[in-house]
């Protein structure tokens, strides 16, 4: 229930899954959209919750030796993509992509937008 609370409020989760190869590490992201409600509750010093937030998703595989440093992305392969609507959405894909939402962790901080 916490991260799906997470999600709710915006909060980006993140799992570690296999890579495609010796050197490579991936991970799956899932990244709540924010809305202009969304950036006026920061303004004002809150967070909004969301239950039919959109959320996108994002597999990527980085090469190992870079993933610790300041050029991370460098080398990196987007595996597969995916937009969901609402939960019931989210789950569904999850499902597809054989992830448990159990797995991901929260909080994730990352620089990366996408």
């Amino acid at each position: 229930m916490e991260k799906l609370n997470a999600l709710r409020l915006g909060q980006r989760l993140a799992v570690e899954v296999p890579a495609g190869g010796p050197g490579r590490r991936a991970f799956v992201t899932i990244h709540p959209v924010t809305t202009p409600a969304d950036d006026l509750a920061r303004r004002e010093g809150w967070k909004r919750t969301d239950r039919a937030r959109e959320y996108l998703l994002t597999h990527r595989d980085y090469d190992a030796e870079v993933l610790d440093g300041f050029d991370y992305d460098l080398g990196a392969v987007v595996v597969q993509r995916a937009a969901a609507t609402g939960e019931e959405e989210l789950t569904a894909i999850l499902q597809a992509w054989n992830l448990r939402p159990d797995r991901f962790l929260y909080p994730w901080q990352t620089d990366d937008p996408t």
